[in-house]
């Protein structure tokens, strides 16, 4: 779900990073507001939980691969604002130091996976959980959310793939972007996140959301104890996992090279052609593209990289955390 660049029109870039800019402006203002200083950390660490989830690719029909994002989880965990500013940064980490999604881009990204679902799965698991005061049906109530958001973010993205053949067009009438119309790109999208990456999301969600109110339930109940070492815990649990993400083979939908999207094969015939505006389009080389490290084992360069995510998202929110006056901000119930 990670739009590389030069998929998406300019134009198309530049109005999704119109759309998603008032949501982080309120999202910033809600959490300076309503976040107390020793809670902001739990920021980081709810980044560090997406950063860390979205590297555990998953092999999905059609061939290609997928992956969960968590974002109706943080949504759960830590209110829908707090939520959009922690993925957000995650995927500007991924994107600017692993290449695992556009600069350009990014706007789209953040709408999708920042906006879209923490916010959607948040009022899907609000309404369930306010009418009931059983917690397994708060965590069925989650993976509905989780589950239908994900799904949601996911048809997001295939109407921003699908419009590009209607709207940026060469001389000759080939798409300059993404080549594939509505038709290709909905159901290429949704049918493997109906049939496997909205299940991996709900599954996530509903496992990491048992563990944190066991361990550490003052994270999402107030009143209750807040234990960031069992958080910790789990975040090293899921870098030691993250090696299982380089078992899927195959790209992601939509996130093919330009070296790769010729031969794509779709309705049994191949591409044929490489689009202008993605042979010709933006380039930025990211230090470690694709998780990985020249001269170093893949597993090891995956392990690598996500301590390194893990680590940046982490302390950012921690100096994040001492910038904040104690006292500023009330907890938000």
């Amino acid at each position: 779900m990670h739009i590389p660049d030069n998929y998406l029109s300019p134009a198309t870039c530049a109005v999704m990073a119109i759309a998603v800019a008032p949501i982080w402006a309120l999202s910033v203002k809600k959490v300076a507001k309503d976040t107390p200083r020793e809670k902001i950390p739990l920021l980081g660490i709810g980044a560090a939980f997406s950063f860390l989830i979205m590297m555990l690719n998953v092999p999905l029909p059609g061939g290609t691969t997928g992956h969960a994002v968590g974002g109706a989880l943080l949504g759960a965990l830590l209110g829908p604002y707090a939520a959009c500013i922690s993925i957000s940064v995650a995927l500007l980490i991924q994107a600017l130091v692993f290449g695992d999604g556009g600069i350009l881009s990014f706007g789209a990204n953040c709408f999708n996976m920042a906006f879209v679902i923490p916010f959607a799965g948040y009022a899907i698991y609000k309404f369930i959980k306010d009418r009931t005061k059983s917690r397994k049906i708060e965590l069925t109530g989650l993976a509905i959310a989780s589950y239908i958001a994900i799904n949601l973010a996911a048809l997001c993205a295939a109407v921003e793939f699908g419009l590009q053949p209607m709207i940026a067009k060469d001389a000759a009438g080939l798409p300059l972007y993404c080549p594939y119309p509505l038709s290709v790109a909905i159901p290429a999208m949704l049918i493997p996140h109906l049939a496997v990456a909205g299940v991996l999301e709900a599954a996530f969600s509903v496992a990491i959301f048992a563990f944190v109110a066991k361990a550490s339930p003052g994270t999402i109940y107030a009143g209750s104890p807040t234990r960031t070492k069992p958080l910790y815990a789990l975040v090293v649990g899921l870098i030691a996992a993250s090696p299982l993400g380089l078992l899927a083979a195959g790209t992601a939908w939509g996130e093919w090279g330009a070296d790769e999207i010729k031969d794509v094969v779709n309705g049994g015939a191949s591409l044929g052609f490489v689009p202008a505006g993605m042979e010709k389009g933006f380039g930025f080389e990211a230090p470690m593209p694709d998780y990985a490290i020249n001269g170093v084992p893949e597993i090891v360069g995956y392990i690598f990289s996500a301590l390194i995510g893990v680590a940046l998202v982490i302390i950012l929110f921690k100096l994040l955390g001492l910038a904040k006056k104690p006292g500023a901000a009330k907890a938000e119930a």
